[in-house]
């Protein structure tokens, strides 16, 4: 683990995997929530967590590497359920990096109960892990000049709903009509660091 100073109040702590940032994030707003810890924003990504609001950056720098971070603990909300249409255009293209049909992706995915890791590249995207390994799907060589709003997509470990156009190279298996950012709800993001997520198909694969 490494801390580092950010400006004169924010700290960002930088870990060697996604699951020790799950780790760490859920640790941090423990404390927070105790009251052990003053920070007003704690921002998980892939392998960093940003702390924001922070009083002394450099004591809790040294006192974040010096102590030792649990396990996150098992998620025990309920899933939000995503409707899905998987008549993605690469729906064909992840079966057969898979070795399955497409409705077995349909299948699979809808079996997953993901957990959304992190947020970001645009205003209500989470990042949500859940599959396995041997199901981590490629990036597209060619990424697309405009992905449709809504639609259900993987790349690596994750998979994500694009809440709005926008260029993308992510493989498309589906679509939800789902809001996933709503600045006329509070909050407005559907999707939170560590929300529980199912996708629930609907028609045919």
């Amino acid at each position: 683990m490494r801390a580092l100073p950010v400006g004169e109040h924010a700290l960002l702590v930088e870990v060697a995997s996604a699951e020790q940032a799950r780790a760490l994030h859920a640790e941090l707003l423990r404390r927070r929530a105790e009251g052990s810890l003053s920070a007003r924003e704690i921002v998980p990504a892939a392998r960093t967590v940003l702390l924001d609001g922070v009083d002394d950056p450099v004591r809790r720098a040294a006192e974040l590497t010096g102590a030792e971070v649990p396990p996150a603990p098992p998620a025990t909300s309920v899933p939000v359920e995503l409707p899905v249409r998987y008549d993605g255009p690469d729906l064909a293209e992840v079966a057969a990096h898979w070795g399955v049909t497409p409705r077995e992706v349909a299948e699979i995915h809808a079996g997953t109960v993901f957990t959304v890791a992190f947020c970001g590249f645009a205003p209500g995207f989470g990042y949500l892990t859940g599959l396995p390994e041997h199901r981590y799907a490629p990036r597209r060589s060619t990424p697309r000049t405009a992905v449709p709003a809504g639609s259900v997509a993987l790349a690596g470990p994750y998979t994500g709903v694009y809440p709005r156009s926008s260029p993308g190279g992510w493989q498309l298996i589906g679509r939800t009509d789902a809001v996933l950012w709503d600045t006329a709800r509070e909050p407005a993001a559907l999707l939170a660091p560590g929300t529980r997520v199912r996708f629930a198909p609907v028609g045919a694969a």
